[in-house]
C-alpha cells in the first residue's frame, strides 16, 4: 500500500501497533522489521479478544537452514526450530529430475505429501515383500519406522513435504546405506557380500544423502520381483483422488488407518478454505496437530482455556501448531483459496466441532449457560460442517 503524497511521490505504509477499535497501543518509531510486521498484521494488533501469553506456534520454512545438493535440496522444521512442536516433524524437500534421496531407514514413521511433480519410492519390509510405485501430485506415502527405502524424482522433478512421528527428528541424522558402507571395514564388507575387498574401492567416504542420477525408466521397467511378494497394505494413498466432505465454505478430505491402514501413527486432513469462510471453531480430543500451509494466507486463534488466547498469521510455507484439546480456527484472510494440512500423531482423525456439540446438547442447558439469543440456538447444526462461510462485513 502506498499513499500519494502531494508532488505526485509515494511513500510506503508502515504499519503501526495501533488498535483502531478501541485506540490501544501506540505508534513504533524504533528499529523494527516492517516487512515481518506486514505479514503478521494479528501479532502487531492482536484482536482485542487475545488475552495473556502462550507460546510461539508459527515459524516459516523461509527461516530454516537450506540443505543443498547435487540433485535437490532440503529443509526442516523440528522441536529445536518451534520448541511446543513435540510430537511431529516436518521435512520440506526438493528433487531434480532423477535426483534421488538415497536409500535408507529412519527410527521414525515417515508421512509424505506431494506437493507437485512425481517420483518414484521404493521400500522392503522385514519379511523381503517389496514395494515399488510413483507418487504423483495429491498423493501420500507412508513407510512405518525402521523399513528401509529410498525416493527419485522422475521426468520435471518434484517437491514434497515429509511428515515424522518425533518432534526431535532430523532428517539430517537418518540412517543411510552410503554412510554405513562408509563406517564398516572393507573387509567385512567383503565378508558379507562374498566380494573380494576391492570391489569397495568406489563406495563414498560418507554420507550421500541426495544425489543427481538418470531419470528411471517406466515402472514396469525397474520392477523387481521378490520371491516373497510384495508387502500386503499399499505405502501409497492418493489424497487429492478422495470424495471431499463439501461444505458452503470449502472442503476437507481425511486420510487416517481407515482408509489408508498402513498409515498407523499419522492421520491428516487436507482442508480448503474459500475466501470469506473458516475451519470452524474446534478442537481435536485425541492429539497436537501440526499445520503445514500449502497456498493462500490466513489466521488461526488458539485458545488455551483461562481466559488465554493467542493470533497467529499464516502463509505459504507456514508451519502451525495447537497443542492438544486447544480451541481454534482457520480463517482466510486472503483473496484467493487457502489451502493446508493438519497432521496428528495417531491412527485416526478426531475433531469435536463447536457448534455440534451446542446442537447435540439439551437446548435450555446450552441457552441457559450462554444467556443465548434465538438468532444463535437456531443457527445449530447437528451435522458437522468442518468448514463454514460467515457472512459479509
Amino acid at each position: 500500500m502506498a499513499l500519494d503524497q502531494p508532488n505526485g511521490a509515494k511513500t510506503e505504509f508502515i504499519p503501526q501497533p495501533i488498535r483502531m477499535s478501541d485506540g490501544f497501543g501506540g505508534p513504533d518509531f524504533g528499529p523494527r522489521d516492517i516487512m515481518r510486521d506486514k505479514e503478521n498484521p494479528n501479532m502487531l494488533v492482536p484482536p482485542v479478544t487475545d488475552n495473556g501469553l502462550l507460546p510461539n506456534m508459527k515459524f516459516a520454512f523461509s527461516d530454516t537452514h537450506m540443505q543443498l545438493n547435487k540433485g535437490g535440496w532440503s529443509r526442516e522444521i523440528t522441536a529445536r526450530d518451534l520448541p511446543i512442536a513435540t510430537t511431529l516433524a516436518g521435512v520440506n524437500m526438493s528433487l531434480l529430475p532423477g535426483g534421488v534421496r538415497e536409500l535408507h531407514w529412519h527410527q521414525q514413521a515417515e508421512w509424505a505429501f506431494m506437493i507437485w511433480g512425481c517420483a518414484r519410492v521404493t521400500s522392503v519390509d522385514w519379511q523381503g515383500r517389496n514395494f515399488i510405485a510413483d507418487i504423483e501430485q495429491g498423493d501420500l506415502w507412508y513407510f512405518p519406522a525402521g523399513l528401509p527405502h529410498s525416493i527419485q524424482a522422475l521426468e520435471g522433478g518434484c517437491e514434497f513435504l515429509l511428515v515424522f512421528d518425533d518432534g526431535n527428528f532430523s532428517d539430517l541424522n537418518t540412517l543411510t546405506i552410503s554412510d554405513w558402507f562408509a563406517h564398516t571395514p572393507k573387509d567385512v564388507l567383503a565378508a558379507n557380500f562374498g566380494v573380494p575387498v576391492n570391489a569397495f574401492d568406489g563406495i563414498p567416504k560418507g554420507q550421500v544423502y541426495i544425489f543427481q542420477d538418470k531419470v528411471p525408466g517406466s515402472l514396469e521397467s525397474q520392477e523387481v520381483q521378490s520371491p516373497y511378494g510384495t508387502v500386503p497394505l499399499s505405502f501409497k494413498h492418493s489424497m487429492l483422488a478422495q470424495e471431499p466432505i463439501v461444505t458452503p465454505g470449502g472442503s476437507v478430505r481425511i486420510t487416517d488407518s481407515s482408509n489408508f491402514p498402513i498409515a498407523k501413527t499419522i492421520a491428516a486432513a487436507l482442508v480448503e478454505i474459500k475466501p470469506g469462510a473458516m475451519r470452524e471453531l474446534h478442537w481435536h480430543p485425541n492429539n497436537d496437530e501440526w499445520q503445514y500451509y500449502l497456498s493462500g494466507q490466513g489466521r488461526m486463534t488458539v485458545f488455551a482455556g483461562n481466559g488465554i488466547a493467542r493470533t497467529f498469521d499464516y502463509r505459504a510455507g507456514d508451519v502451525g501448531y495447537v497443542p492438544f484439546a486447544m480451541g481454534h480456527y482457520v480463517q482466510n484472510t486472503g483473496k484467493d483459496t487457502l489451502w493446508f494440512l493438519e497432521m496428528f500423531k495417531a491412527p485416526r482423525f478426531e475433531d469435536i466441532s463447536l457448534n455440534q456439540w451446542m446442537a447435540l446438547t439439551p437446548y435450555q442447558l446450552v441457552k441457559d449457560n450462554l444467556n443465548a439469543s434465538p438468532e444463535l440456538m437456531g443457527s445449530l447444526r447437528k451435522v458437522k460442517w468442518p468448514v463454514v462461510k460467515y457472512p459479509a462485513r
